[in-house]
């Protein structure tokens, strides 16, 4: 069962998501019109994904609620109005792993929570919307061995089978893939591990929306 926590301060939207989610067999283990509200009554048992708007009249920020209820090990899927470009920048940035509109269907909400449950990277419209529109999401300018390297990595494979693919020794490998790191780094968006990378490999066209590989990729990983 997908266990779901909902973060919004207007209640007849929480309660909308809450008769939604039941409906489809979810258990919604956690509701609240702020995150820390949230976090309170989800400890000790967590959740798989947090349903988070972005305007929440505490005055708290995007990129720290986003980033708390990270640390629950929960996905983090943004429900928001669609038209809020810098906020929806800030939240991809901070590890948001995609964006619905509350002026979408139900049932693609209700769609992407079992998606991001399962450890995909949503890569839909109001992502490529919120990035193109955006003059300060910056793109980090990679060389086509970079983006090869990307691109081969970010998908799942080991840097030495990359390595073998493009026929490259594995030390060189890893130094286009240490330029990749250290030229997000620049541009302010940081990807230390492996799946970092998806979406920053997704974020900038250099791979289409797709789940993370199933072998639990993290920074230890990156040492292959």
């Amino acid at each position: 069962m997908v266990r779901v926590g909902i973060v919004d301060d207007h209640e007849s939207v929480r309660l909308g998501l809450q008769a939604a989610c039941g409906d489809a067999g979810y258990e919604v283990v956690a509701s609240g019109p702020t995150v820390s509200a949230v976090l309170d009554a989800l400890a000790p048992t967590g959740c798989d994904v947090i349903v988070l708007d972005l305007s929440l009249g505490d005055g708290s920020s995007i990129t720290e609620n986003v980033t708390r209820a990270q640390a629950t090990g929960a996905g983090v899927l943004v429900h928001s109005i669609a038209d809020r470009v810098a906020g929806v920048r800030e939240a991809l940035a901070a590890g948001a792993a995609g964006v619905i509109p509350k002026s979408a269907p139900t049932t693609t909400l209700i769609t992407a929570i079992r998606s991001v449950a399962a450890g995909e990277v949503l890569n839909n419209l109001e992502w490529a919307s919120a990035i193109d529109a955006d003059g300060e999401f910056a793109r980090a300018q990679l060389g086509r061995r970079e983006r090869d390297v990307l691109h081969l990595y970010a998908s799942g494979l080991p840097l030495k089978a990359v390595a073998e693919r493009l026929g490259v020794a594995h030390s060189t490998a890893r130094e286009y893939l240490d330029r990749v790191r250290s030229k997000y780094v620049e541009v302010g968006r940081p990807a230390p591990t492996k799946v970092d990378l998806l979406r920053r490999a997704v974020e900038d066209g250099i791979l289409p929306g797709l789940a993370p590989d199933g072998n639990g990729s993290s920074a230890a990983d990156d040492r292959r």
